[in-house]
């Protein structure tokens, strides 16, 4: 027993230290895993011939992945997304799977390993392209959406990738397999219902089987997991879910069909069951361990002797794998007319093999496809490609993207022809709210935007917007900068924003500047800067928010108006004398942290004034809003243009 204690914690210790490391070096949690693996194995050879054992434990991970994807995938997302989904997500598989068959054919492979070798090295890594989007917020790009379309057809194409491999066993290795298990000393025969059944039988038990898991999926978990919710005890929810799971699979097995199959059938019944949310909050956690674990172990499993052996032709492998399908996705990324920066995103982030490799490879030695020599070398093909993915990130941010930028930049502004009463800097979320209110209200806007992506969406929804950069004295005087009564900067660049201020405000000076602020230091450097007119971007919809979950909290609707109020109006008397702490500081004339000291003070000064009982007098403010006179909105119009 105190093995089994001393290995676990060997596995837990390397992956609580080498992951958050591989995180902070971008690296990503599964190179983490991997080379934590490589670490406690072939490195220091903490472990060793347990591996192999821990590593079919381990796949359970990956079968609680795929009931997880499941989950997501409910039938109109998949309707949505059918076009970039087949289209893209197809043609990359079958692309890829055919191209790389053909050459390792050419090299002299049997069909059967070419085209399994095919259709592993068609996958790539969605738990390293799908976090590194996340952290550099690539996700909603148009590369990113596209990719996310591939990764999301891999995941499903390796269900039947598991029915169909078995198929192509090799004579041979099996017989072998056979001799070897004869002469074991011991041997234990697997439990199946479809022994010896002749062929329309077994095929009468999967049919049965796979409807039975669908019917029971959606007509019996909800009574079940009422019945569970009801006892309001989380771990029982939690061991229903595990039971779930390992039921799912303990019947695929018997009947000779992969336990990932079923659970990806499972999670796709259950996608529009009420309980999803619980069901992913209980599994995941296990799923995100015994996947790190099973990373762990195919870093662990490693060959250095191979590697060291071999090495030539495992780079030359790797090289020559990543440079294919990179050029099979850079081809589909011209068909599907996918442009600019996010055409190499999406060519770059899926060039790499994924994890589902490993599980492939694994799977193919088990069911004597691949020889046990050959799928050492993929390992470290695959193994080898996913270290180097963080690389072509790096090529994609520090060469390739700032390329596409500055050609961006360096496009011809277009021409302005018409001058406005107020020009608007940014045609962004929040320019765009500014410029229909005003348009709505018949005042003559003109719009400049530095992203030309951004000027053609706003043309496509009957939006005038000029592509230019706001920040360029003659780009403002064509605009008409001299005879307009204001300039709104909603722009996305602090530092312009606060330049483009002070130009104004000195060459300008009649000329309003209504600013959007980030946060309060910024919303300070505008006002430094000489802005008439500054609102945070988040301060007034965080506010509201406040005031509905207060409403929600049963507070009464005017007691809620009330302190709203009483909020605003102490943020307002405070401003300056936050501002004055920060511009004494900022300007190195006062050192003792008055800024703090003031804020603290504000804070206080905000609970008391919501603390005061009012009730036994109301405010002008109180009394809601009177209407303006007859007439009044029309005659204000007219005088205003």
């Amino acid at each position: 027993m105190t093995i089994y204690f001393v290995q676990a914690f060997i596995y837990l210790i390397a992956a609580v230290i080498a992951v958050p490391i591989a995180k902070r070096l971008g690296l990503g949690s599964v190179m983490g895993y991997l080379i934590a693996g490589v670490v406690i194995g072939p490195i220091i050879g903490l472990v060793g011939e347990e591996t192999t054992t821990i590593q079919h434990f381990a796949e359970f991970g990956v079968v609680m992945m795929l009931f997880l994807v499941g989950l997501e995938l409910e039938p109109k997302m998949l309707w949505s997304m059918r076009n970039r989904l087949l289209g893209l997500g197809g043609l990359q598989v079958g692309v890829t799977t055919f191209a790389v068959m053909g050459i390792a054919i050419y090299f002299g492979q049997p069909w059967t390993i070419a085209l399994t070798i095919g259709l592993i090295f068609a996958l790539s890594s969605t738990a390293i392209v799908l976090q590194t989007f996340n952290e550099k917020g690539l996700t909603k790009t148009e590369g990113g959406q596209n990719a996310f379309s591939v990764l999301l057809f891999q995941d499903i194409a390796v269900i039947p990738m598991l029915a169909f491999i078995p198929l192509l066993a090799l004579p041979e290795l099996v017989e072998l397999a056979q001799s070897a298990t004869s002469t074991a000393a011991e041997h234990h025969d697997e439990l199946s219902l479809v022994a010896n059944l002749p062929g329309w039988a077994y095929a009468l038990v999967i049919v049965a089987s796979v409807a039975g898991l669908v019917v029971g999926g959606h007509y019996l978990s909800r009574p079940l997991f009422k019945f569970v919710a009801s006892s309001g005890l989380r771990e029982i929810f939690t061991a229903t879910a595990l039971m779930l799971i390992i039921g799912i699979a303990a019947l695929m097995s018997l009947v000779g069909l992969s336990p990932a199959l079923g659970a990806f059938l499972a999670g796709v019944v259950l996608a529009n069951s009420e309980f999803r949310h619980e069901l992913e909050s209980n599994i995941d956690p296990f799923k995100g361990l015994l996947l790190g674990l099973f990373f762990i172990t195919v870093g662990a499993g490693i060959n250095f002797a191979i590697l060291f052996d071999n090495f030539a032709l495992i780079l030359a492998l790797t090289i020559g794998i990543m440079a294919l399908k990179a050029a099979v996705l850079f081809a589909l990324a011209l068909i599907f007319r996918i442009k600019g920066s996010n055409r190499w995103l999406f060519t770059l982030s899926l060039a790499q093999a994924g994890e589902f490799g490993f599980v492939l490879l694994s799977f193919t030695v088990q069911n004597h496809v691949i020889p046990q020599g050959i799928a050492q070398i993929l390992l470290l093909v695959v193994a080898l490609s996913m270290f180097l993915t963080p690389g072509l990130f790096i090529l994609y941010d520090r060469v390739l993207l700032p390329r596409y930028q500055q050609k961006s930049n360096e496009q011809e502004a277009d021409t302005i022809e018409e001058q406005g009463t107020v020009i608007i800097a940014g045609i962004g979320r929040f320019g765009q709210i500014v410029n229909r209110l005003l348009v709505a209200n018949g005042i003559h806007t003109v719009v400049l935007d530095q992203q030309a992506a951004q000027v053609d969406l706003m043309r496509q929804i009957n939006t005038k917007a000029y592509f230019g950069d706001a920040s360029r004295p003659d780009l403002l005087h064509t605009a008409g900068i001299e005879e307009a009564a204001m300039i709104v900067i909603a722009i996305d660049n602090q530092e312009t924003s606060v330049e483009l201020t002070k130009y104004i405000k000195h060459t300008y000076p009649k000329v309003k500047v209504l600013a959007r602020a980030f946060d309060r230091g910024h919303g300070y450097l505008l006002r430094q800067a000489g802005a008439d007119v500054i609102e945070l971007e988040t301060y007034h919809s965080a506010l509201e928010m406040g005031v509905h979950a207060m409403r929600e909290l049963n507070y009464h609707p005017f007691l809620v108006e009330q302190q709203k109020a009483a909020y605003k109006d102490v943020e307002k008397r405070k401003s300056d004398l936050l501002y004055q702490a920060w511009a004494d500081e900022s300007t190195g004339e006062r050192f003792d942290n008055n800024y703090r000291k003031v804020f603290i003070h504000l804070e206080e000064q905000i609970q008391l004034a919501i603390k005061a009982d009012r009730m036994d007098g109301h405010e002008v403010g109180d009394r809601g809003w009177t209407p303006p006179p007859k007439g009044y909105i029309d005659d204000f119009k007219e005088e205003s243009l």
